[in-house]
């Protein structure tokens, strides 16, 4: 076994911090977005696609890695299946915008909170791999949280993000590149929809910035939509190779208890009683398979291989 001071722990560790510093950014990521409420889901979409691929295109050149980017190009079913990829994190980042900036964090946590769940039960459909009996109670419960909420009014938009993250997850499963290629030529192949857009509210002044509540720290904020997506992906990817899969699985839990937490205690948002008990019963599913997933790595000898879906 390594010591405490060992290369593997030291390594472990820093992993960790990795991880752990990424989904504590993307359980921020509602006070940065609400910042940008007055541009609009859709804009700020667009602001997003176009400085997500700016940043990328930066990075693959400051890291000499087009190599990597030109071997992908010529490979069409990759090429195909990263441009699916694009258009479900595309429906996923405007269904999260639109939801922190209208209100409903709270829902949007809720997603997250339901995705790993989702993405079992995808692979089960559509890869057939067994579902383990704590792994059926999960979902089961995750389903009956839905059917709750439900009673109030259909949680929409939990639906779609774990949905659209799910098979984007599915679809990235069966492409073998790194997060920088992934993210860049994901981005890169839904560019013209965002640079349209936003070439569209220039031409005919519509655009957020030419109007009153236009200003230098809007349009700044806008732009960093680029590096505040790109960086918390390649630190994840750069941690998560140094840390068991297990590790992973339960801290991706950190991010959207984050989100909920800002959602009723920062952002002031109306938890109905039916998302409290949602939520309740989601809870008891997370740790179920929580606690299935680590037993289960325990089992397996806790492989330290684990890949990024964001």
């Amino acid at each position: 076994m390594p010591s405490p001071t060992s290369p593997s722990t030291a390594s472990q560790q820093r992993g960790t911090a990795l991880v752990l510093g990424t989904y504590a950014l993307w359980g921020l990521f509602p006070l940065y977005f609400r910042l940008l409420d007055a541009a609009g889901a859709l804009e700020i979409l667009s602001y997003r696609i176009t400085f997500t691929a700016l940043t990328c295109l930066l990075l693959v050149t400051v890291t000499r890695a087009w190599a990597r980017v030109r071997a992908v190009l010529a490979a069409p079913r990759q090429l195909l299946a990263l441009a699916a990829a694009g258009v479900l994190i595309t429906l996923n980042w405007l269904t999260y915008v639109y939801g922190v900036n209208t209100g409903r964090t709270a829902d949007a946590a809720l997603g997250y909170f339901i995705n790993p769940l989702v993405t079992v039960a995808l692979a089960a459909l559509v890869l057939r791999e067994r579902l383990r009996r704590a792994q059926k109670v999960a979902i089961v419960l995750a389903v009956v949280s839905v059917a709750v909420t439900a009673q109030g009014s259909l949680p929409w938009i939990s639906l779609a993000l774990a949905a659209t993250f799910g098979l984007y997850g599915l679809v990235k499963n069966q492409v073998r590149v790194d997060a920088l290629t992934g993210l860049t030529l994901e981005t890169c192949l839904v560019l013209p929809l965002g640079l349209g857009h936003l070439t569209h509210l220039a031409l005919t002044g519509t655009s957020t910035l030419q109007g009153p509540e236009g200003s230098a720290g809007l349009a700044a904020l806008l732009v960093l939509a680029g590096p505040v997506t790109a960086a918390p992906l390649l630190l994840f990817a750069a941690g998560a190779r140094r840390v068991p899969l297990s590790t992973v699985g339960i801290v991706q839990f950190f991010s959207p208890l984050m989100q909920f937490l800002l959602a009723w205690l920062v952002l002031g948002e109306t938890i109905s009683p039916a998302r409290w008990a949602a939520m309740s019963l989601i809870v008891v599913a997370t740790v179920i398979f929580s606690v299935d997933l680590a037993t289960q790595m325990r089992v397996l000898g806790g492989s330290p291989s684990a890949t990024s879906k964001r």
